[in-house]
């Protein structure tokens, strides 16, 4: 892995251990000689992560539309800030840039775009780890909802275990290396119809 698409928060959330996880991620990216990919913010989790990982030492591009430059929620003093026209155009950007998808704490954003990533690879569009950092069990829903859409057939297993789930954002980036993709060869069988 060479760069990491990292989706988090533009708040901070309730818990310190958001912000500690954010920090500890992007010192943990950095120390490894991992680029960090992100959404360009400078504020909240965003903020926190980027921040860490130049403090460190670390490769950061940030990706914003040009919508959210104007409202001055960009960062500031990244050494790599891409402007592009659209939420759209950022999303593909990151993708290209990125060798795995990793999802911290964070709204319907984050939630949004780690989803698509991760569709993306079930409809293998591309074959890249998708990780969610579970910081105090902040995805537990989710992937109780992720279960529940594999038990009414929803989801296969195969596709469920594109997720790949780790509380502490070193072994995390272990799995996230380790990972293999699954032979994944066809969308659905007619009898799963």
């Amino acid at each position: 892995m060479k760069r990491v698409c990292v989706f988090c928060g533009s708040r901070n959330g309730t818990r310190d251990q958001y912000v500690a996880a954010a920090r500890r991620t992007g010192e943990a990216l950095a120390r490894r000689g991992i680029g960090l990919v992100y959404g360009g913010g400078g504020i909240g989790l965003m903020g926190v992560l980027a921040d860490a990982a130049v403090s460190a030492g670390g490769d950061v591009i940030g990706v914003i539309p040009k919508a959210l430059m104007a409202r001055e929620v960009a960062h500031r003093g990244l050494p790599d800030l891409r402007v592009v026209a659209s939420m759209h155009e950022r999303k593909a950007l990151m993708a290209e840039l990125a060798d795995a998808f990793v999802a911290l704490p964070g709204g319907f954003g984050t939630l949004e775009e780690f989803c698509e990533a991760l569709t993306w690879a079930q409809l293998g569009i591309h074959r890249k780890p998708c990780g969610l950092l579970n910081v105090e069990g902040f995805f537990d829903p989710l992937l109780s909802l992720f279960d529940h859409a594999v038990r009414e057939r929803f989801v296969s297993p195969d596709h469920r275990s594109l997720v790949v789930v780790e509380e502490d954002p070193e072994r995390l980036l272990d799995a996230l290396s380790r990972w293999e993709p699954p032979a994944l060869e066809r969308w659905m069988g007619r009898e799963e119809i």
